[in-house]
């Protein structure tokens, strides 16, 4: 009888190892009072589009001049695009254009990229937008400080150059006193400034790479004029928006047959706009 008290409390303890056994087997949690995290919203899109058919033939001609003079199986060559090597169709795919004329050759890209955030805290379109954001970095360009329309900096310009009239009435600028050339100068173009056509009063100095509205989530527009030493001068434009989790890249660029001509880099980028935006619109069907 001595040892039943110390046998009763041998079993309250096995008997209190065993509940709180049962507790965790349960799935009990001893952090009941913590937070539990929600995961983020995945994005809109979980496929892309087939890239060598986003473009109809229709718009295919008007932006690859010459192709639709090209005998059957040749046209048919040459719409039909080369589809990018890619090894994940659902994350990344592309496809490429290019025509022969005999005034130049023009050549067209789409690339398009499904973004997914593998973290449950960041969402797929919070991580797309990052991806977006280092392509305008890399481009030169900052959304928080959007350059104004053309049509606002030409008006500025125009100002200052009244403005210097006035100061200068005897037209000394003109014999070289003025002040230097913006960016994209005669010394970069290799062309005169005496005001004659084909100088550098070109459509590259009155659209400059920039940031876009009204085209996906965000957007923006890169402009690469240059020459290559006696070779003829290349005009390239990319335009890239985002539209929830995907990010499109539009490329289109001409390349003269002779040196004495010049892409008009107005017409490039308003074809390469206009299609963006119809790929814009497409995806969001």
């Amino acid at each position: 009888m001595a040892y039943v008290p110390g046998v009763a409390l041998l079993a309250a303890l096995v008997v209190g190892c065993s509940a709180g056994a049962d507790g965790n087997a349960n799935g009990a949690d001893s952090k009941a009072g913590s937070p539990t995290v929600t995961p983020a919203p995945p994005g809109k899109y979980l496929t892309l589009p087939a890239p060598c058919r986003a473009v109809p033939r229709s718009t295919l001609k008007d932006l690859l001049p010459g192709a639709a003079e090209l005998p059957g199986d040749q046209q048919d060559k040459v719409f039909r695009g080369s589809a990018a090597v890619t090894y994940d169709t659902d994350r990344k795919v592309g496809c490429s254009w290019k025509s022969d004329a005999p005034s130049a050759t023009r050549s067209l890209s789409i690339d398009f990229e499904r973004v997914v955030s593998y973290d449950p805290a960041v969402s797929d379109d919070d991580r797309a937008d990052t991806v977006y954001a280092k392509k305008e970095k890399a481009a030169g360009l900052s959304s928080s400080a959007t350059p104004g329309p053309p049509e606002e900096k030409d008006k500025k310009g125009e100002e200052s150059e009244e403005s210097g009239k006035a100061k200068d009435p005897a037209g000394a600028g003109a014999t070289g006193s003025a002040d230097p050339s913006p960016s994209g100068s005669s010394s970069e173009s290799g062309q005169d400034t005496d005001g004659a056509p084909g100088s550098s009063s070109s459509p590259e100095e009155a659209l400059p790479s920039r940031i876009l509205d009204n085209l996906g989530d965000a957007a923006f527009l890169q402009d690469l004029p240059k020459r290559a030493g006696s070779t003829a001068q290349h005009h390239s434009v990319s335009v890239v928006f985002r539209t929830s989790n995907v990010v499109v890249t539009v490329r289109y660029a001409e390349q003269p047959a002779l040196i004495t001509q010049v892409p008009d880099g107005r017409e490039l980028q308003e074809k390469a706009q206009a299609l963006a935006r119809k790929l814009a619109e497409a995806l969001s069907e």
